[in-house]
């Protein structure tokens, strides 16, 4: 068979991983031939493509980022994309399409799927928050960078009496600012999953001062957003996929706690720097296990599916299904676990 790979939507660590595998199971065991889809949806319309095998492969197990490159192009939001598409795919000679990514990326998938083109999703989200699977590759590295990030922000607050934001990734879901606020020791975590008031935050925080602790680590996600009325909060541009450009939750959270409580404070906002880097073994032990899964999908004619972890196994589950809502963050673990540690 002749296989298309793309990887679409923010970069995370461990897609190397899924294209490696991918490649290795197909052209080993089944003689496949792959095609590389260059940046995501984008070079899918404009019909750019790289040759993928075994040779190119070797080596990417533990690089980051991805060797397709990748965007957040949609094709139904451009005039033609989605005829485009399907052109490629025929030039090609594709008799299917991987297609790695979110919730965007699987979602434009989907809606290809329905349009004729044979495709399997390998779910890729950073921020965790697909619900068909129990993990998605990438996140415990990005848990694990901002846990690094907050024991070395420890330091540095308690030498300086400060209390310190530390802004990490999270759109919809609080994922990875609960894990890395439990495992750094944060003060305060606040997810988009539950709005905050402002005031709560930073009576916690003199109380916790009262008590001799001079320094505080309050973990934000980046869509973590005050109750209404509460906080001011500017809103920003959006993508193709209707998303705000997030970012800046941490500067406004800093200046607002030292305005209100007299204690100084400072923000560290991680950024991108939880997508670079190696994924850690966890992540590529995933990653390798989805890409092999979906190229055997392929073979058994499982279109319009996503690989998936439940019970430490690689199951398939409808496209639909795994698209149909968001995985948050559970409340009796924020209630139960992290705000026993608040004060």
């Amino acid at each position: 068979m002749r296989v298309g790979v793309l990887t679409g939507g923010g970069d995370c660590p461990g897609l190397n991983a899924v294209i490696r595998a991918v490649v290795r199971k197909g052209e080993v065991a089944h003689a496949d031939e792959f095609v590389g889809l260059a940046d995501g949806w984008r070079g899918a319309i404009e019909g750019r493509t790289l040759p993928l095998d075994v040779e190119r492969c070797r080596g990417i197990l533990p690089r980051g980022g991805t060797i397709l490159g990748t965007s957040r192009t949609n094709p139904y939001k451009v005039e033609g994309g989605v005829e485009r598409v399907l052109e490629t795919v025929a030039v090609n000679a594709l008799d299917a399409l991987i297609a790695i990514g979110g919730e965007d990326t699987l979602g434009v998938a989907h809606r290809l799927g329905g349009d004729g083109l044979s495709v399997v999703g390998v779910p890729k989200t950073i921020d965790n928050d697909l619900s068909a699977t129990e993990v998605t590759f990438g996140f415990h590295t990005a848990v694990q960078i901002a846990t690094d990030a907050i024991d070395r922000l420890h330091t540095t607050a308690e030498s300086h009496d400060r209390v310190i934001v530390c802004e990490v990734m999270g759109r919809n879901a609080g994922w990875i600012a609960t894990y890395a606020g439990i495992a750094g020791g944060a003060a305060e975590i606040l997810v988009p999953e539950d709005p905050f008031d402002i005031d709560t935050v930073c009576e916690s925080l003199k109380r916790r001062h009262q008590k001799g602790r001079f320094a505080s680590i309050v973990v934000v996600a980046e869509g973590a957003k005050p109750e209404e009325g509460t906080l001011a909060v500017a809103s920003s541009s959006v993508d193709q996929f209707g998303h705000e450009r997030l970012g800046g939750i941490g500067n406004l959270l800093a200046e607002e706690i030292e305005r209100r409580t007299g204690f100084e404070s400072r923000v560290t906002i991680l950024g991108h720097v939880q997508r670079g880097g190696t994924p850690t073994a966890f992540d590529r032990v995933l990653a390798t296990r989805f890409g092999v899964a979906a190229i055997d999908a392929v073979h058994a004619g499982e279109f319009d599916t996503m690989v998936a972890l439940r019970s430490n196994t690689i199951v398939r589950v409808p496209l639909a299904d795994a698209l149909a809502e968001l995985k948050t963050v559970d409340e009796q673990l924020v209630r139960d676990v992290a705000e026993v540690f608040f004060e």
